[in-house]
């Protein structure tokens, strides 16, 4: 069983532009660059690198979608309290 992931995110204000980005995404940019110009959270300077995380360390439907991907797979925009996530997973343990 999965006990921690290690994840990216872009956080942005609306499902839209979420969607736009992941098109971004699926057609060959960067995820990391992206992240970097367009994520609303602190992490984008990172490339939206949120490191090693376990269960019960993010809210519910992020962590649901963080452990449920697959390596470097980037999921659809995921919605928290704090708006609009892209998930990509980097790594688990």
């Amino acid at each position: 069983m999965v006990q921690k992931v290690r994840a990216k995110h872009i956080l942005v204000d609306n499902r839209e532009h979420a969607r736009q980005i992941k098109q971004e995404i699926d057609g060959g940019e960067s995820f990391e660059e992206l992240a970097k110009e367009k994520s609303e959270c602190p992490s984008g300077n990172k490339g939206g690198d949120l490191g090693w995380f376990g269960r019960g360390d993010m809210v519910k439907p992020f962590e649901r979608e963080a452990f449920d991907l697959g390596k470097e797979e980037v999921s659809e925009p995921v919605q928290t309290e704090f708006g609009w996530h892209l998930i990509k997973k980097v790594d688990e343990k």
